[in-house]
């Protein structure tokens, strides 16, 4: 904010040394005393702002509007007239004064000069601010969308497996619902940020709802111990990869395999790697590019290049890793 209040500054300082006439002094000279009033103005303007920002949040934008202009034109008074004292105070003996030393068309100048600039840039901070909100509300509908995407052979295998239950393990069927209520009530969330022990709680409940139907031939190795549990991150990052792995990886299997998820803080970084074993003869099942996909381009839309999802296949194994910035707020 301060570079852009100085290159403003700079640049009113250099159209008010062009269009003026009947200079006293070289253009060079007069732009530099022109260039040290007008950065002092909007600087101290800025700082004066930035005090009162508080106050001003929350209130209607008309208020807001009158307030910006309130404290701005006081400001230009005040310097103009200390402008003027100075210039008086020390006025050469022989030669132009350096500073002005009339009041009145100094200030009336200044303060019409301060009214237009103000004005613009009010408007200029009006529109920028309307199409970021814009731009966030677009960003956050195809968040939600993408997210709102369930596979549908989850819930329904899973309804069937609750199913099944209720007859011959009523407390595991009872388990399996509240796993599977708090899967949904996190789909339902949109696009809102979770802890990283929320998402992980998460994450863990769908592997007991998988667990209860493909039992032994299922098996997850979590080794996520060195991520703070405060870490925040989007909803739905980490399951979403867990059932790929399962769903594309160890239910082909016959004898089933190991899923292995780690999480660590790389340099600023919040990094996931989820590996599994697939059959190197079976073909992959449809499905699997747009699940990834989709999580691909929710990280994108949240973290722009600073999130990524890559994918890697070796023989007899899948990988894919999230990476994203390490928040705690």
């Amino acid at each position: 904010m301060v570079f852009a209040v100085v290159l403003i500054a700079e640049l009113l300082a250099v159209v008010l040394a062009l269009v003026r006439t009947g200079r006293d002094w070289p253009f060079l000279i007069d732009l530099g005393r022109i260039s040290m009033f007008v950065q002092w103005l909007g600087l101290t303007s800025a700082a004066l702002l930035c005090a009162v920002r508080p106050r001003l949040a929350g209130l209607p934008t008309a208020a807001v509007s009158a307030a910006v202009f309130a404290l701005t034109i006081a400001n230009t008074a005040v310097l103009s007239s200390l402008a003027v004292w100075l210039g008086l105070r020390y006025m050469p003996a022989d030669g132009p004064p350096l500073l002005p030393t009339e009041l009145g068309s100094f200030l009336l100048r200044n303060e019409g000069i301060c009214v237009i600039v103000t004005a613009l840039l009010l408007r200029y901070f009006y529109v920028a601010d309307a199409w970021r909100r814009q731009v966030r509300a677009e960003t956050r509908s195809r968040i939600d969308a993408l997210q709102a995407r369930m596979r549908p052979h989850f819930l329904f295998n899973s309804m069937n497996t609750i199913a099944a239950l209720t007859r011959s393990d009523a407390a595991a069927a009872e388990r399996a619902v509240e796993d599977l209520s708090d899967l949904l009530r996190a789909t339902l969330k949109g696009s809102e940020e979770l802890t990283f022990a929320e998402e992980l709680e998460i994450a863990r409940g769908y592997e007991r709802i998988e667990s209860l139907r493909l039992g032994e031939r299922l098996d997850v190795e979590w080794d996520v111990a060195d991520v703070p549990p405060a870490a925040r991150l989007p909803g739905l990052t980490l399951q979403p990869l867990l059932e790929n792995a399962i769903y594309h990886g160890i239910e082909p299997l016959a004898g089933g395999g190991t899923v292995r998820v780690a999480a660590r803080v790389d340099r600023g970084r919040l990094v996931l790697t989820l590996s599994n074993p697939v059959s190197p003869e079976r073909a992959q099942r449809p499905g699997n590019r747009l699940a990834l996909d989709n999580l691909r381009e929710r990280l994108k839309l949240a973290y722009g290049e600073r999130g990524s999802l890559e994918t890697r296949r070796e023989p007899g194994r899948y990988t894919a890793e999230v990476v994203l910035p390490l928040r705690t707020t």
